[in-house]
Formats: C-alpha cells, sequence, structure tokens
C-alpha cells in the first residue's frame, strides 16, 4: 500500500480491494485521478482508493498521470541525539528540496539540508522511506517523490534558515518539543518518526 496526500487526506494505493470503500474506489482511466485530487482538496472526500492487484504497476500508472517531481530529505541526528526541524507555512518540518539534473538523490539530500539550515558535515546512515504529496503549482497539480535519508552530524554551529525558501526558524528538538513539533507538522513527516529511535537527548 502506498499512501499519497492531499493536505493531509490519503490518496491511497492498494491491491487489495477495499471492501467498504463508500463511493471512493476510483479507476486510473481518463481523468479520474484529478476528480480524486480534487474531491480530497475541497474536503468533499476523507480518503480515495485506487486498487490494482499489482502495487508497483499501481504506483507506476499513477506516476504517469501526474508530473512528478523528485526530491530528496534529511532527517538530521545531531551528537546530542536531537533532531533537526525547520519552520515555514506555519508548520514544523524537514528540511528536504527537488534534486536537480545530473545530480544523485543522495547528493540532493545532504545539499538541501545544508542550504536550508546552514549545517555540514553531514553523513548519510541509511535509507529511511519514499513519501509523497500532491501540491498544486500554475494552476496543476504534480505529485512530489520525496527520499528520506536518516543523516547525521557533528556540526554545533549557527543554525541559519533559508530565507528565500520560506523557513522562519531551524531548531534541534529533543524529545519533549519533537513531541510538541508533531502535532503540527505533516502526516509524511510524523511517519518518519515512527520509523525511527526517539532522539535519546
Amino acid at each position: 500500500m502506498y499512501e499519497v496526500f492531499v493536505n493531509e487526506s490519503p490518496l491511497i494505493l492498494t491491491n487489495k480491494r477495499p471492501k467498504e470503500s463508500n463511493g471512493n474506489l476510483f479507476s486510473l482511466e481518463g481523468d479520474s485521478v484529478i476528480d480524486a485530487i480534487e474531491l480530497l482538496a475541497n474536503g468533499k472526500l476523507d480518503k480515495a482508493y485506487f486498487y490494482h492487484p499489482d502495487l508497483l504497476k499501481l504506483l507506476k500508472m499513477f506516476r504517469h498521470k501526474l508530473p512528478v517531481v523528485v526530491a530528496g530529505g534529511g532527517f538530521v541526528t545531531n551528537k546530542k541525539g536531537k533532531v533537526l526541524f525547520i519552520y515555514r507555512n506555519k508548520k514544523w518540518d524537514l528540511p528536504k528540496g527537488k534534486v536537480d539534473k545530473g545530480e544523485s538523490i543522495e547528493d540532493a539530500a545532504i545539499r538541501e539540508v545544508m542550504e536550508e539550515t546552514g549545517v555540514t558535515d553531514l553523513v548519510i546512515e541509511k535509507f529511511l522511506r519514499t513519501t509523497y504529496h500532491i501540491f498544486k503549482r500554475s494552476g496543476e497539480y504534480q505529485l512530489k517523490e520525496v527520499h528520506w535519508f536518516a543523516m547525521s552530524t557533528s556540526y554545533d554551529g549557527k543554525l541559519v534558515g533559508d530565507k528565500s525558501e520560506g523557513i522562519k526558524k531551524v531548531k534541534w528538538k529533543g524529545p519533549k518539543k519533537t513531541a510538541k513539533a508533531l502535532k503540527n507538522s505533516y502526516h509524511n513527516i510524523k511517519v518518519l518518526f515512527e520509523d525511527n529511535p526517539k532522539p535519546i537527548a
């Protein structure tokens, strides 16, 4: 199963036919994908389903329906075990950004963390997961596919948010402040914390 978020409402790609879809099951034919996105975006549906017995084929078919923006992001921890957050669009988020042409996703993830937060000396520890969400640009819906990496750093210098990217704050957060921040964050960010051990500091 894949969850693609439209605002905070899930568009679910599944290889198990929903038993109780209540009119929320859509086909991949014609404009059905855009129709489902519009209904979710306007709050007229809580969730939408797309079904195909082959899950990877379903994701591939779905990706062909929208322009895809591939991005890399960092779940960054320092020596104290604190997690690096950014504050943008009135939400706590993690640093991420678009992969440039000819750039690897790993290099893009490191570059974006550095550009958005000022943090250097980043080391990728492992790949975490890929998240998906829909956004609208120039009147067109696009699919953002973010590949997340666990990173560590020994950096203890100044944090500098990239104001041109609308970043208002950059903060290291331990467990209590992380829990508070996640109450004002995105589902795709919360799932990264479900995948990872809680910070120790």
